[in-house]
């Protein structure tokens, strides 16, 4: 056996940490110290990983470490299907520790709980020190939000966002905020209406490159049985190609994002959307330099105040607060469950094969792309599992397991707190609860389904507002002490009993039909 080989620092890197401006790497140097990285099957498989969500991973990795070694730096890469791979992240480490005996293990502080816990039982077991560093790559720290939540009966976004627009000055004249109002979501909720969304700005797309090909064929025959397709694999794996798409989405999307932002339409997987969320949590761009692009064209008079900080609100704000929240409340967090929702996720959620038009078809380009946008996520998909009754640890699971973006500090609470209301308030205010007619309203989803959106009962009632109906009554006691659901309360309060048990049926036999 070699002896291991002595180096000062082992900076592990992982899948969501690609940014060489990372805390990590501070103070490293090529002669002393060394990075490691490691692909490994636990990380698709302890929830069922899509193949566009693996495949954006581990391509992007490669692309990082590619990048690394140009810099003459020494990598300590584990390819997927190398000989002798462990199949997870801590016997991968444990490996290569024997090889090479570090005075240190650095690394930034990861994106997932389990991650780092694993990571810290190695670094005990062979008695090395693991310095985990705060990530930089945020405005924000764990400890200034938990300093904000101190002593706060409830925790909001909007007084941390402000907070950080203070901090940040984005979107600020002195102290006051530009426009004269902190946010404009009355303004940011329009639909295309009949006409439809009309000529669309062309996605940002990139043909695979040879890396990604590979990567792409090891998927396919590795994660065979996984979910989806990478037919239509395009997504930006590299620094220079995330840059490329957040200078098309400003120059083209950014001008109509607040208006539409809420917006859906059958077919159009794309819209007005930026497409960033995976390139900003693989750490391919930088939040600041997101912002500052978008507030840019603000002040150039390219893009309106209102589709400028909806945009800067999602990740100032949004993103920061929900990192918050995980790393405050983890890891008891995954196990709320405050409406006992015990129901198993429909097996279509995995196919598509539906025939209520909105879900198949969030569910198809989900399956087909790795991508939703947030309403097609909140108010389609959700909503559904919500009103249904499914357990939000499946929920949770399946939406971790098939976004391009999804990493567990910003998918979690986002899936567990905002959509399934399963930490009881936590995290928002009310339920997100809704009946088809929302759809109705949002898109033209309904045109083409055979249910009809504004009925309950009936061989033709909408799931969703059958559900919808159900929901509320089933849960009228608990609802009833939030003052934000009284008016929903009040019309449901206007139902007969004799309506209310048909409805209460009609639930009861979609639940059949669904879970047999």
């Amino acid at each position: 056996m070699k002896p291991p080989i002595s180096i000062r620092h082992l900076v592990i890197v992982l899948g969501d940490q690609l940014d060489e401006d990372a805390s990590a790497f501070t103070d490293f140097d090529p002669q002393q110290d060394a990075v490691w990285m490691a692909e490994v099957d636990e990380e698709s498989t302890h929830v069922v990983s899509a193949k566009q969500r693996t495949t954006v991973f581990l391509s992007a990795m490669r692309h990082f470490a590619a990048a690394l070694r140009n810099q003459h730096w020494r990598v300590d890469y584990t390819e997927l299907d190398a000989p002798n791979n462990p199949g997870n992240l801590a016997a991968a480490l444990a490996q290569s520790l024997a090889q090479q005996r570090p005075s240190k293990l650095i690394m930034t502080a990861p994106g997932e709980w389990r991650v780092l816990q694993s990571l810290r039982a190695v670094a005990a077991a062979q008695g090395l020190v693991l310095e985990v560093r705060d990530d930089t790559h945020f405005f924000s720290t764990v400890r200034e939000f938990t300093a904000h939540a101190a002593g706060r009966k409830q925790i909001r976004l909007e007084y941390f966002y402000r907070e950080l627009r203070l901090k940040t000055g984005l979107l600020m004249d002195g102290k006051k905020p530009v426009g004269g109002q902190w946010n404009f979501d009355a303004e940011n909720r329009g639909s295309f209406g009949k006409n439809g969304p009309g000529l669309l700005p062309a996605p940002t797309r990139f043909a695979p490159d040879e890396i990604t090909q590979q990567v792409m064929a090891l998927v396919n025959k590795r994660f065979a049985h996984h979910p989806g397709s990478l037919d239509s694999f395009a997504w930006p794996v590299t620094r220079t190609q995330a840059l490329q798409a957040l200078d098309e989405f400003v120059a083209h999307r950014l001008p109509s994002f607040g208006l539409y932002q809420d917006a859906m339409w059958e077919g159009e997987v794309w819209l007005y959307h930026s497409h960033l969320a995976s390139a900003l949590n693989l750490k391919l761009l930088n939040p600041r330099e997101v912002c500052q692009a978008a507030v840019k064209a603000y002040e150039d008079g390219h893009a309106p105040l209102e589709a400028v900080e909806g945009f800067v609100r999602q990740v100032l704000g949004w993103r920061e607060y929900v990192r918050g929240i995980y790393w405050t409340q983890m890891p008891g967090y995954v196990d709320l469950n405050t409406t006992n929702a015990q129901a198993d996720l429909p097996a279509f959620f995995w196919t598509g094969d539906t025939d209520m038009a909105c879900l198949r078809d969030a569910i198809s380009q989900t399956l087909n792309h790795g991508y939703a946008h947030h309403i097609q996520r909140l108010m389609v998909t959700g909503l559904y599992a919500l009103l249904l009754g499914v357990n939000p640890k499946q929920v949770h699971a399946w939406y971790l397991g098939v976004y391009v973006d999804a990493v567990e500090w910003v998918e979690l609470p986002n899936t567990l707190g905002m959509s399934q209301f399963a930490d009881g308030g936590l995290m928002a205010s009310k339920p997100y609860l809704a009946s088809g007619k929302y759809i109705d309203r949002m898109s033209n989803h309904c045109k083409g389904c055979r249910y009809k959106p504004a009925e309950s009962t009936g061989n033709d009632a909408c799931p969703f507002t059958t559900l919808y109906w159900d929901y509320l009554n089933r849960h009228a006691d608990s609802l009833a002490k939030n003052p934000r659901m009284l008016m929903q309360l009040k019309n449901l309060n206007r139902l007969t009993p004799a309506q209310k048990d048909a409805i209460a049926a009609k639930a009861q036999q979609h639940r059949g039909f669904v879970q047999p």
